[in-house]
């Protein structure tokens, strides 16, 4: 097997048996009350254990965290104790899994923050952005209001809120954690320019704009080690309404940013959609240039394209979104090159076990 997704490769301390990820996707089932990880939600995962490295679908941090309705937390002891079920499945397989942690910021409504105003970098809107609400009438997609400017007790308080959701995570069981600093949440806020228009020093330059990102990063990195943390960036995304003016420059200084702080990966979301743009390669040389650490790729990735940019030295792992919801066996399938099953779109966001834990590993027949 020369496939280079099947090469082992070092994690921090962790050594992974193949370079093939599994990224951050929402699903929507946990536990109610109490936005509690469950018995369910450990099959799923434990199912997907072959997989280098579980990233978990995002964790917010907070009350004020959430962004959409039924996604789980990392905060309360119950939330603990059901992550715990998770990684004690996902090791029981022998698999690695990191917690991804996540503030939506603006993204989203009162009826999901207990009536509160959501916070972000700016009090500006998420222009054409909805969210998916249940406030005890009939659950559905609401438009996002106005946020309120976060103070420089907001960021503290905050920051802190990060730090401890990453001793939640360590406590929880997982190897890891992932910020979430893509698509459009609330470090996203702080990074775009056109979602960012304070004047103070977490606003206007780049290095300003990625200041928050900064600090956080620190605040966990010394509380679990900073090969224990992970980033995720989406520089070209325009997802939830962020757009930076000047991408390539703003991401090559966060990556020299994160590569000063140590951390033991940048996952680089790029953008998915068919006739989306690729991502620069002016860009990913220089990211390759910049960061010493392990890069992870995910977007329109297959076992032959992400096998040829670990052998182009462009990335070192390949995160595969989509094809791991109806391919629980995903690494076996890229393997043998077996035929991949395509995903219910109708059930990826709530409901039981169909089209979650009920897709089958694939039998030739």
């Amino acid at each position: 097997m020369n496939n280079a997704l099947f090469q082992p490769i070092q994690l921090g301390k962790l050594s992974l048996n193949n370079r093939i990820v599994m990224p951050p996707m929402t699903r929507s089932r946990s536990t109610q009350p109490g936005n509690v990880p469950n018995e369910m939600m450990a099959e799923y995962y434990a199912q997907r254990a072959s997989a280098g490295l579980i990233v978990t679908e995002g964790t917010q941090i907070s009350v004020m965290g959430q962004g959409y309705a039924w996604t789980p937390g990392i905060y309360s002891a119950e939330q603990i104790a059901g992550w715990q079920k998770v990684t004690k499945a996902v090791h029981a397989q022998n698999g690695t899994i990191f917690a991804q942690l996540w503030h939506v910021g603006r993204v989203s409504h009162p009826d999901n923050i207990g009536g509160q105003q959501p916070i972000s970098s700016s009090a500006l809107k998420a222009e054409n952005v909805k969210v998916f609400v249940d406030n005890g009438n009939e659950p559905g997609f609401v438009d996002v209001v106005i946020p309120r400017e976060m103070s420089k007790a907001d960021i503290e308080h905050v920051i802190g809120e990060y730090r401890q959701a990453a001793l939640n995570a360590i406590e929880a069981g997982f190897d890891g954690i992932e910020l979430h600093a893509a698509n459009g949440y609330l470090i996203n806020q702080f990074i775009d320019s056109e979602a960012n228009n304070r004047t103070d020093e977490y606003g206007g330059s780049i290095e300003n704009r990625l200041r928050f990102l900064g600090e956080v990063v620190a605040a966990m990195t010394q509380a679990i080690g900073a090969d224990r943390v992970g980033v995720r960036l989406a520089p070209f995304t325009s997802l939830n309404g962020t757009v930076d003016a000047t991408p390539i420059d703003t991401y090559i200084a966060a990556a020299v940013l994160l590569n000063s702080l140590n951390v033991v990966y940048i996952h680089v979301a790029e953008v998915d959609w068919d006739d989306a743009p690729e991502t620069p390669t002016v860009f990913k040389d220089t990211i390759r240039d910049v960061y010493k650490g392990v890069l992870i790729y995910a977007g329109r990735y297959n076992g032959e394209n992400g096998s040829q940019a670990i052998d182009a030295g462009v990335a070192d792992m390949i995160g595969f979104g989509r094809p791991f919801v109806s391919n629980p066996d995903l690494v076996n399938r890229i393997k043998h090159n077996y035929p991949l099953a395509s995903h219910n779109p109708e059930t990826l966001f709530g409901g039981g076990e169909r089209g979650y834990t009920d897709y089958p590993e694939y039998s030739p027949s």
